[in-house]
């Protein structure tokens, strides 16, 4: 699980970094399943929490269980320098959002070279929310966008603008998606909505996250059949 470094919300002066539920909901549906999980990030070492995440209106039963769980706080605190990770050890990725990603994760060449490496060696790779935007610089073995002619979702320009944001991210994820060539597609604000392309899984927004990783877990199954 590939996570966020960067903590500034652009000129706000206010704090970002991964969203909690994105990370929560998937680590516990990968763990349940009996995989090993390794956290990471671009700095390596405890990475920023958006601290809305934290809010009451946003936790979840899952978030509360990653607080209350020692074992998944300490590996938070110890996240893997992402420059270190290689793809020959993974069986597959998954890229929780936040807003963090869209400036870190999405130039970060460790984080493209992953992407790339993962989806050529045919193995899945899920990214939900904010987190697709790492897929804008991400190239297929030809040199072409590697979402082009894809079917994927991501963090849609009407859920940007009810968070007042469109004016302060670096690009809009709904928006470079497109511009990439993608097929973008999208359900009602805030409601899950995860799109499967090949092995290429992508969500929309925060409660997407759960249901990008089941769909993940079925894919590495699958492979692994």
């Amino acid at each position: 699980m590939v996570l966020t470094s960067h903590n500034r919300l652009g000129d706000t002066g206010r704090r970002t970094g991964f969203w909690l539920e994105e990370l929560a909901a998937p680590y516990y549906r990968f763990r349940d399943a009996g995989w090993a999980v390794t956290l990471a990030s671009p700095r390596g070492g405890r990475p920023p929490l958006d601290p809305k995440s934290n809010e009451p209106d946003f936790q979840t039963d899952q978030t509360r269980r990653f607080a209350a769980d020692p074992a998944a706080e300490a590996q938070l605190d110890t996240t893997a320098r992402l420059d270190a990770v290689s793809a020959d050890d993974v069986d597959t990725v998954f890229f929780p959002g936040g807003h963090g990603p869209m400036w870190d994760l999405a130039e970060d060449p460790a984080s493209i070279r992953l992407i790339e490496q993962v989806h050529q060696s045919g193995r899945p790779l899920a990214l939900v929310c904010h987190a697709p935007g790492a897929l804008r610089h991400a190239k297929a073995p030809d040199g072409t966008p590697l979402v082009a002619g894809r079917r994927v979702t991501g963090f849609t320009d009407s859920e940007e603008e009810a968070m007042g944001l469109t004016k302060v991210v670096p690009f809009l994820v709904e928006d470079e998606l497109i511009a990439k060539g993608a097929d973008f597609s999208k359900a009602a604000d805030w409601k899950p909505y995860v799109v499967t392309d090949g092995l290429l899984v992508t969500g929309q927004n925060p409660a997407s996250s759960g249901p990008a990783a089941d769909e993940l877990i079925s894919l590495v199954d699958g492979t692994r059949a």
